[in-house]
């Protein structure tokens, strides 16, 4: 065979090879996005020092690793424009603006799949002061959109502080001073979950899953942090089951 056919042989070997490469590596070569919406220091460490931040010193935060696991991270920090995502974490989300409140619930019936953790009083400690632009959201504020979808967030100030487990999709959830979703006589395709701890709501074609707590993702969870993970999974595989 002439060198330049061999040539042209192994570069179509190649080809095929590479190909049937792609097809055996699954969903997560597919480069599969998620959207991070979140007012939480999951993508970058809390500090208040600007050096530490850029020399890399804070700690991560664990589901940064577990969320990159799974998919690619896409930060947002508007919802006003949600394109090509494959999923959606909105976590203690600061107020939307009400172009943002349409294009979720747009995106959502249109068949986009979101997890929403709206705590109404957050615990997660945090080095800034209230007031300060860079601390957490403390009270979530998603009122106009949860309404819009037949969903009520309420909260009993007269319960114990503390951290702890309640059952949730088969796995055991971490709370402190949690919420309660309830739905109304508005909502279609909506449905309480383990006493209120959470709602799952087909909108349109799509779907989602709000909680109506956050502490599963407040800072290092070194003692639980393989427990945190699995919670944190079984949430997303949730909306992504038809």
């Amino acid at each position: 065979m002439p060198i330049r056919n061999r040539k042209y042989a192994l570069l179509a070997l190649l080809a095929v090879l590479a190909g049937l490469a792609l097809l055996l590596a699954g969903p997560r070569d597919r480069h599969e996005r998620i959207g991070l919406f979140t007012t939480l220091p999951i993508l970058w460490a809390e500090s208040a020092d600007l050096g530490e931040l850029v020399r890399g010193e804070a700690p991560p935060h664990w589901a940064r690793a577990a969320l990159a696991a799974r998919e690619s991270i896409v930060p947002l920090d508007s919802l006003a424009r949600i394109e090509a995502l494959d999923l959606l974490l909105i976590a203690q989300p600061r107020p939307l603006s009400p172009q943002e409140n349409v294009a979720l619930d747009a995106w959502v019936r249109n068949g986009g799949r979101a997890v929403i953790l709206a705590d109404p009083m957050l615990t997660a400690e945090s080095l800034f002061p209230l007031g300060d632009r860079r601390r957490p959201q403390n009270v979530v504020l998603l009122s106009p959109l949860l309404t819009h979808w037949g969903v009520r967030l309420s909260f009993d100030d007269g319960q114990s502080f503390g951290r702890h487990d309640v059952p949730l999709l088969g796995i055991k959830l971490p709370v402190n001073l949690p919420g309660t979703l309830a739905v109304t006589d508005l909502a279609q395709g909506c449905a309480a979950m383990d006493k209120g701890i959470a709602v799952r709501c087909r909108i349109g074609r799509g779907h989602v899953l709000v909680a109506a707590d956050a502490a599963l993702l407040e800072g290092p969870q070194t003692d639980s942090e393989s427990q945190a993970q699995t919670a944190l999974n079984t949430l997303l595989d949730a909306v992504r089951a038809d």
